[in-house]
């Protein structure tokens, strides 16, 4: 399976006890779905899994992989991202985008000046957010709304965007602020 052939539906967080469960993080819109798939695939689509879900917690499921069977053998899958076929997900309709497809657009405003890329595409629980930038942490975060975002290209690979006046200005200083707070130097106590 090629890149492009792929979408990422999840990611193994950690493991989860000692007997090989593992805590995994599902990014599907309904997140129980992850498992009607199937092959599911690492990134380089080498090794699949057979996933079976257990438990719910806070973010994440608790869920077996065949073959999986100790803390150890969990403990290596860590951080793995896990992908399935995009041949099998329904085409978009209109005005519909998976964030595989989002990810990595150039982005322009209405007068053409650039901004960089789409980096990462954020849902918190209020809407989705694109996060705009040339490197992460250096970017922007724009609503992922038509008014905002009136217009994405797939086949030229750009979006074009209308922010709100002072919007740009705001989040440059927003961010400005929290790298000046990152890097200012912490006291701490030490232990006598």
């Amino acid at each position: 399976m090629k890149q492009d052939d792929k979408i990422c539906v999840g990611m193994i967080a950690a493991a989860h006890g000692v007997r090989g469960l593992v805590r995994l993080r599902s990014f599907m819109e309904n997140p129980a779905a992850i498992v009607d798939f199937e092959p599911i695939t690492d990134e380089k689509g080498e090794r699949t899994f057979a996933i079976q879900l257990k438990a719910t917690a806070k973010d994440f499921f608790i869920a077996t992989i065949e073959g999986v069977e100790s803390r150890e053998l969990a403990e290596a899958l860590r951080g793995t991202k896990l992908y399935v076929s995009r041949h099998q997900f329904p085409k978009t309709g209109k005005r519909e985008y998976y964030e595989a497809d989002l990810i990595g657009l150039s982005v322009q405003d209405k007068q053409a000046q650039n901004h960089g890329f789409i980096l990462a595409v954020h849902n918190y629980g209020a809407g989705i957010f694109l996060e705009i930038g040339v490197k992460k942490n250096a970017g922007f975060m724009l609503p992922f709304t038509e008014a905002y975002v009136p217009l994405v290209d797939l086949k030229a690979e750009c979006v074009t965007i209308d922010p709100p006046k002072g919007w740009l200005e705001s989040e440059t200083k927003s961010l400005s602020r929290k790298r000046d707070v990152d890097q200012a130097p912490r006291k701490g106590n030490r232990d006598a």
